[in-house]
């Protein structure tokens, strides 16, 4: 048994994680797009699941989004990283994907990065 709290909500990210991924999945022409939220920064990746290639990404580290934005962590900041992800996958023509909240819930950031992925003209 886990002793640790940390542990504890490790098991849980995990189960949650495992419980979405049962009924998503991303393929050559519909993508997965995963973010990954860390303490200052955010992740966006474009996989496809059946060979495990990741076909686009894109963060908040990259030198095109510092040289726009100096925040990392605000909406305007998720807006942008949005419609930078869904010009490289349009770049690849790709139109639509499947969106990945992972265990974030559905609001602030993660759906601002979600509405900018939309005005950037991908279908979910």
């Amino acid at each position: 048994m886990h002793k640790n709290k940390v542990d504890l909500k490790k098991v849980a990210k995990q189960r949650i994680r495992k419980r979405i991924r049962k009924k998503i999945g991303g393929t050559e022409d519909r993508p997965r797009v995963y973010i990954y939220k860390s303490n200052r920064y955010i992740y966006l990746q474009a996989v496809n699941d059946a060979s495990g290639a990741v076909l686009a990404s894109a963060c908040t580290l990259e030198k095109e989004f510092k040289d726009k934005k100096k925040n990392t962590k605000n909406l305007e900041a998720s807006k942008l990283l949005g419609g930078m992800i869904a010009k490289r996958l349009k770049q690849k023509k790709i139109e639509t994907v499947v969106f990945d909240r992972g265990i974030y819930p559905y609001h602030g950031r993660v759906k601002m990065l979600a509405e900018a992925m939309r005005e950037g003209g991908l279908k979910f």
